[in-house]
């Protein structure tokens, strides 16, 4: 299998090649768009004498004119695909070499009230989620950032299926992303998806047939007033006769239009991303699922997507100067086009829910598989429902520069307790995070950075972060036994790993230590699993009487008047601290 690099180096030249040839293929298309324009002013200026050449030759014109702004349209729609496809891969060389820090990092996510997103560095700068995303569409990205902190654990293999299948897929994930950054979203689509669902329709029934008929005698009209078989001004007669019809519901549809070229380009690409789906062969049964979803029994959804598309740019027409004036008088094209834009509505409205959700999907699992692809070196965790809880060996943070990294070997069973003391700057608070950033990507389905791991799923809850506020007036310590109390409320009626940063630090060290140990008590007591990070040594003693807690460390050593780190998880009670030699070092104390 090639690797990342060699990929993404190969898709930038690809897509180059590509590139330049539509560039001169766009100039060709300028050159020819002016060369017909010519062509036609002079054949109106040569045969101006004659009217009805003069208006075969501007009905000529115009349509030959559009055919060539439509195809031009094309050629400018694949020359931006291809910059984001360039842009796309440029960016994945980048993370490779872990310079990720300008993508969007999802601090709008961050939530100090959910179990675990404030505490892990799960969203915002230099987080899981910055590294992660390359989602195209802010529906996809609330559809990613829902799954990270979802706390969902069940079908975690069919999540792992759908992720390594996609991670494959590289030209589809690519194709689709570049598609879904072209559109231009004005307006949510949960906004669409109720506004569909409330529009109240007000075109007669009647302009389902009566735009067709005027059109035809106005085209009647057209050619007899040519043959000089009548007078200009039954024609100017009809075509105000038209705009009278139009008139009584201008308003109703000039109110329609506005709202529909605020959505066009969401369709636009969305009928496109649809196509992609439909037309993808997918095994894993998630994905299977999605694709199944949006199938309909008359017509494929991308065909009716690019259908109701056109229908708003037909209806966008009629401001198309004085060509648009012409088609509103003689051919009732402002309610011809809102009577379809109220059919389609009215017969697939309720079907475009499925289409969007599954354009979330696949925009937020994009980004999953092409993590996984990515890392070819990470495992996916074997998924067991028995004592172990998590048994990983060289295990590292993923956000950790393999470079730098130092592995470490660990293994939790159901409803033990680990005390992790340590120095200062040794790793414990790095190792929490670990850990609890293996857990929430096994239960998204993700492939972790580990040699092996086995896994029983479980929802993790964390207390890290604790943070006061002042506009609640809510003291530090305050803020820290309101989150204890939740934890404790939480796992009454669920089942939780727990993981804990030097709980109680509000409060002196007597009362710190007294109500630590009873707090470790009462977790133990409720059969919770979980680990616990303290300076406070006399915390470790709660192990000689309970044998479900079990004592880690992570050491420092001075050496030639240096620090020493190993990062090493260590069996026992930690025995070095390192703050009084630090505040020496950096000459914050005398020595």
């Amino acid at each position: 299998m090639k690797s990342p690099l060699s990929v993404y180096q190969d898709n930038i030249q690809q897509f180059q090649a590509a590139l330049s040839k539509i560039k001169k293929r766009l100039f060709a298309s300028s050159m020819l768009r002016l060369a017909a324009f010519f062509v036609f002013a002079f054949l109106v200026y040569h045969f101006s004498a004659t009217t009805s050449l003069v208006l075969l030759f501007v009905f000529l014109g115009i349509a030959t004119f559009l055919f060539l702004v439509a195809r031009h349209t094309d050629l400018q729609q694949e020359k931006e695909k291809l910059k984001q496809l360039i842009e796309l891969n440029e960016t994945e060389i980048k993370v490779l070499h872990r310079d990720f820090y300008h993508l969007p990092n999802g601090e709008e996510f961050v939530d100090p009230l959910h179990e675990f997103s404030q505490d892990i560095d799960l969203f915002g700068k230099r987080s899981f989620f910055q590294y992660l995303n390359r989602t195209a569409l802010a529906s996809g990205k609330q559809k990613l950032a829902d799954l990270l902190s979802s706390n969902n654990i069940d079908a975690i293999e069919k999540k792992q299926k759908s992720i390594q299948e996609l991670a494959q897929k590289v030209h589809f994930r690519q194709e689709f992303t570049a598609i879904a950054k072209m559109a231009k979203a004005k307006i949510k689509a949960s906004i669409i998806l109720d506004w569909f669902n409330n529009y109240k329709t007000f075109v007669p029934a009647i302009f389902k047939w009566l735009p067709p008929i005027f059109s035809v005698v106005s085209l009647l009209l057209f050619i007899a007033l040519s043959l000089d078989y009548i007078p200009w001004f039954y024609v100017g007669g009809w075509f105000i006769l038209g705009w009278l019809i139009i008139g009584r519901h201008a308003k109703k549809v000039n109110e329609l239009s506005g709202y529909v070229s605020e959505i066009q380009s969401t369709f636009q690409q969305y009928h496109l991303l649809l196509g992609l789906i439909e037309n993808t062969s997918f095994e894993a049964e998630l994905n299977k699922e999605q694709q199944t979803n949006i199938e309909i029994k008359d017509k494929k959804a991308s065909v009716l997507l690019k259908e109701f598309s056109k229908i708003i740019d037909g209806l966008e027409r009629k401001n198309f100067m004085i060509f648009g004036q012409l088609l509103s008088g003689f051919m009732l094209w402002d309610l011809w086009k809102a009577y379809q834009l109220e059919q389609w509505m009215l017969k697939y409205a309720d079907k475009t829910k499925n289409w969007f959700d599954a354009i979330d999907y696949f925009d937020a699992y994009n980004s999953l598989g092409g993590f996984s692809f990515n890392h070819q070196d990470y495992i996916f965790p074997t998924i067991n429902n028995n004592q172990v809880v998590i048994k990983t060996t060289e295990a590292v943070h993923p956000l950790i520069n393999p470079k730098d990294a130092v592995t470490n070997n660990y293994q939790i069973n159901q409803q033990e307790f680990f005390i992790i003391t340590g120095a200062n700057m040794a790793g414990k608070s790095t190792f929490l995070r670990t850990v609890s950033l293996q857990i929430v990507m096994g239960n998204v389905g993700l492939p972790l950075c580990a040699k092996t791991c086995e896994y029983s799923p479980i929802k993790l809850i964390t207390s890290m972060r604790t943070v006061d506020s002042l506009a609640d007036e809510a003291s530090y310590f305050f803020s820290e036994l309101s989150r204890l109390k939740f934890i404790v409320e939480e796992i009454k009626t669920d089942k939780y790993f727990i993981i804990l940063d030097e709980i109680l630090k509000g409060t002196n060290s007597t009362d710190k230590a007294i109500g630590s140990r009873k707090f470790v008590e009462k977790l133990v007591g409720s059969r919770s699993t979980g680990i616990i990070a303290t300076h406070d040594l006399s915390l470790c003693e709660v192990a000689n009487e309970l044998p479900q807690v079990k004592n880690h460390y992570f050491d420092a050593e001075i050496i030639n008047d240096e620090l020493h780190f190993d990062y090493q998880f260590k069996d026992g009670i930690c025995q070095n601290m390192n703050a009084s030699f630090l505040l020496r070092k950096m000459n914050i104390v005398d020595s």
